[in-house]
């Protein structure tokens, strides 16, 4: 089954709630992450959930 991709010219102008610093798509989890902030945000169904209480705390 393919796995929803997101569309890039949405990833252009998302930015993160928290920091208003750029995100980066991550297929292999299905996230935006937002390094600067230290945040993963899901994506479900092809629809980016940027809510910071959805977000996971990246392990990195």
């Amino acid at each position: 089954m393919n796995e929803p991709e997101i569309d890039r010219r949405l990833l252009e102008i998302l930015v993160c709630p928290v920091t208003k610093g750029p995100l980066e798509w991550r297929p292999q989890t299905r996230e935006l992450i937002s390094r600067q902030a230290g945040l993963a945000f899901p994506v479900r169904d092809g629809v980016p959930i940027m809510l910071p209480d959805e977000a996971r705390t990246l392990d990195e």
